[in-house]
């Protein structure tokens, strides 16, 4: 199967001169597919930073299980809602001045819907003062509690460091800060739980980290639920309580939570994107498997000797801990491996494996990277596989002159 896979894509590509990446729209669709199952009917809503490609944001959000978009940076939503996206919700806090003023400035068209993320007063301060007190609409506000767990007294913390908002009565005592601002409207609750949908409970070849991560992702979901079951009536009651239209969404979960997060009646929403290119992290999961989706061809250069070629470029690393998890992964054919010594390189990227002495000078290697849209940081375009051909060729953010981080 393989073999067979790699002379597709090579029969696909001939034309094309490496390195190139491409997304294959037969795995993504079925991803989509996959994700959509998943969330059980619960909505998805699309996170823009895990495909940076506005062509293919733009197929998935014609499909019926997806819904709204969640972008990175607030730069990032004008720029999309610029181009006729609707409804973005910004996953970050922002300390951008000139972009929340922009955003005051739009805040009259309906159309858009643009919703700024804030956890604490402080931000409130900064939000208000950008965007000032006169204005003819409210800027849309959206609560970001932590959703990270916390146990034995609080003295040890799972989950990543984001949000200063834990409790219930936290979220609260902040729903009263922003409906004290006429200028802000409240429309909005988002819990990520990077601890379970972030991290692989299928760590390869370490089956003791592999049930520790899945008894404290189990406990850390049950408290999570339960929190968050409190969490939503008490800023619910905070806007009934002032006059407030009700909560528009509440917001959760993400690729690999999707099962269990869509499950909670409090949740009206879930977050997915980068188990639609299926990238390399995701092979770490027990409880679904994506379709490698988004790859990218480096042409080999060098021969340095049996069982070794060298290929131009690759080094494409993920952000995070600086340990082998971030790097890409040698796809096809099949039967390569890195050099432990060397990595994937900024030059270049040596392969090991018998298979290395079937390669000839110019032939291509396929990699998938650690993460999803982070490749798209590499490439101006993506070359689209349907079936047995490139069908298309679409720009990245980069291709657009986009760079939101």
């Amino acid at each position: 199967m393989a073999e067979a896979a790699y002379t597709r894509l090579e029969r696909a590509t001939a034309a094309l001169q490496a390195p190139f990446a491409l997304v294959d729209l037969d795995a993504l669709r079925a991803n989509a597919e996959d994700l959509e199952r998943r969330a059980g009917g619960k909505p998805i809503r699309l996170a823009s930073k895990s495909l940076r490609c506005r062509a293919l944001q733009q197929q998935v959000l014609t499909r019926g299980g997806f819904q709204g978009t969640l972008a990175f940076t607030l730069p990032e939503a004008l720029w999309l809602a610029s181009h006729g996206t609707d409804d973005i919700l910004v996953a970050y806090p922002t300390a951008d001045a000139p972009a929340l003023r922009t955003l005051a400035e739009r805040s009259q068209s309906a159309a858009e819907r643009i919703t700024v993320m804030v956890d604490s007063a402080e931000q409130l301060e900064s939000l208000q003062g950008a965007i000032g007190t006169s204005g003819a609409a409210a800027v849309r506000v959206c609560i970001d509690v932590d959703s990270g767990w916390r146990t034995l007294g609080g003295r040890v913390r799972v989950g990543v460091k984001r949000s200063p908002t834990h409790s219930p009565e936290q979220a609260a005592e902040l729903a009263r800060a922003i409906v004290a601002r006429e200028r802000l409207a409240l429309v909005g609750v988002m819990m990520y739980e990077a601890q379970i949908a972030g991290l692989g409970d299928r760590p390869p070849g370490r089956p003791l980290r592999a049930r520790a991560i899945g008894l404290v992702q189990a406990l850390s979901a049950r408290e999570l639920a339960g929190r968050r079951a409190a969490v939503v009536p008490a800023v619910a009651q905070v806007l009934q309580c002032a006059g407030r239209p009700p909560l528009e969404l509440v917001n959760g979960g993400g690729t690999g939570s999707l099962e269990r997060t869509s499950a909670e009646a409090a949740v009206t929403e879930v977050t997915a994107g980068s188990g639609l290119y299926g990238p390399a992290q995701f092979d770490a999961y027990s409880a679904f498997r994506p379709r490698p989706a988004a790859l990218f061809a480096l042409p080999v250069v060098r021969r340095p000797g049996r069982g070794v070629v060298t290929a131009l470029g690759g080094g494409y690393l993920a952000s995070g801990p600086a340990d082998a998890a971030r790097l890409p992964q040698p796809y096809l054919p099949s039967g390569l491996r890195l050099d432990g010594q060397e990595g994937a390189g900024e030059v270049q990227t040596p392969l090991i494996g018998q298979v290395a002495d079937e390669l000839a000078i110019g032939d291509r290697v396929y990699l998938r990277h650690a993460k999803a849209g982070e490749l798209c940081e590499r490439f101006s375009s993506l070359h689209l596989l349907e079936g047995e051909e490139i069908v298309d060729e679409v720009p990245t953010y980069r291709g657009e002159g986009g760079c939101f981080l």
